[in-house]
């Protein structure tokens, strides 16, 4: 067996589903279909390990919410989803994340072409100042080196589907040559997902899109949340108990870096499985 085979064969142990046990807290092996599947991640800053054996699978066109205090690993395992964890000074990561079925951490994979096919949006929006409205949509495509492709007809077709897919094309159809930083907060976030989708991504990661919004404007980035799922698989990390309730169909619950429990949103917030998730959705702490 070759070195690469036997740390397959390693993780495969490590994660092995049909050895769970009934009712187990952390079971994704009903996702038969998974965009992404997560097998024996670890992550590390330097000589701290911030992860410590994920498995997960990340159901298909589905919104599944990360939940856990704060410092227990959420942003940092949307990181590693897309490549973006290693490019923290001292941080790396081991282990597998499948996309499609291909491993994004094989030597042989562009981390680059990764990030295109799995976007990320954070939490305080951040357009690029210096651009316009028009101009900061089209820089997904030209920093991804796809916009030298297109025509300035195309180019301006795909600027108005990404700004309809985030709701945003009707509030600044007439000023896309305004600077970004004219928009209020929540239309600089949704400005930031109309970016991200502009590339066509598999997969959306938010890590908290709409702590530091107001309620309207929260509720119009889970609106967008819950229509983009029609074509979009999206991963969210979010400290707000009723958004995951209102938006997530499946909800995994973390804790000092490690998954403790996973599960439909439903049977995560009713019936949890392990007694420290239970606490947690309670407010016994947190």
């Amino acid at each position: 067996m070759s070195a690469q085979a036997g740390a397959v064969a390693a993780v495969e142990e490590t994660c092995g589903s049909p050895g769970l046990p009934d009712g187990a807290a952390v079971d994704s092996t009903a996702i038969t279909d998974p965009v992404m599947e997560v097998k024996s991640l670890n992550a590390w800053y330097g000589s701290f390990q911030s992860l410590h054996n994920i498995c997960m699978r990340v159901a298909r066109q589905r919104v599944t919410a990360l939940i856990g205090p704060s410092g227990c690993g959420k942003s940092t395992f949307i990181r590693c989803l897309n490549r973006m964890h290693e490019m923290a000074p001292g941080a790396r990561a081991a282990g597998q994340v499948l996309l499609e079925g291909e491993d994004i951490y094989d030597p042989q994979v562009d981390p680059v072409a990764v990030r295109r096919a799995v976007g990320m949006v954070f939490q305080k929006p951040n357009p690029f100042p210096a651009y316009s409205i028009f101009e900061n949509v089209a820089a997904g495509l030209t920093l991804a080196r796809v916009g030298r492709r297109f025509y300035r007809s195309q180019l301006a077709e795909v600027v108005e589907r990404s700004l309809r897919q985030a709701a945003l094309w009707d509030e600044v159809k007439d000023r896309l040559r305004q600077p970004a930083t004219t928009l209020s907060g929540g239309q600089q976030q949704r400005l930031c997902i109309a970016r991200a989708l502009a590339v066509e991504p598999k997969v959306l990661l938010m890590d908290e899109p709409a702590a530091a919004l107001d309620p309207i404007s929260t509720l119009k980035i889970e609106e967008l949340i819950l229509s983009l799922k029609e074509q979009r698989t999206i991963v969210i990390v979010t400290h707000n108990m009723q958004q995951a309730a209102r938006i997530a169909d499946y909800t995994a619950f973390m804790l000092m870096g490690e998954l403790i429990e996973f599960g439909p949103t439903a049977q995560v917030f009713t019936t949890p499985r392990d007694k420290r998730c239970e606490d947690y959705i309670t407010g016994r702490f947190g």
